[in-house]
């Protein structure tokens, strides 16, 4: 026969809800996944996205040029919660996914762009601030 679980089990859970309420948060509501790197960063990264040329396939807003229809749009990319639907995003993934797409997912049409692990970061900073 198999005990009812007990009160310390669920408590946990029906506590981390009413913490989640009280602090204003409510069911639907959305808030940024990522925190905000500084604004150098996300305006290099911006910059960055144009110099390698990520717009001859993506779309990406206020990217000179970025109107690339090959790939997805990158529009909102900072409320995905995967990148090329397989892999959780955040910033150390998609910086990684930047410099080697087919590392994180072999057979991805995403090519090698020879971008530097630093480039990366701050391109991922720009792409993970797209809330809209």
């Amino acid at each position: 026969m198999v005990a009812a679980p007990s009160c310390p089990a669920v408590c946990p859970l029906a506590l981390l809800v009413l913490v989640a309420l009280a602090a204003g948060c409510t069911p639907g509501e959305s808030s940024p996944i990522f925190e905000r790197a500084p604004p150098a960063q996300r305006e290099r990264g911006r910059l960055l996205l144009a110099q390698y040329q990520c717009g001859s396939c993506h779309t990406i807003p206020d990217v000179q040029a970025a109107r690339g229809r090959t790939g997805p749009t990158l529009a909102a990319f900072g409320k995905r919660s995967y990148i090329a639907g397989q892999v959780p995003n955040g910033p150390g993934a998609l910086a990684r996914w930047i410099v080697a797409p087919a590392a994180a997912v072999p057979g991805t049409t995403m090519p090698a762009m020879g971008v530097s692990p630093q480039d990366a970061r701050d391109m991922a900073a720009y792409l993970l601030a797209l809330e809209k």
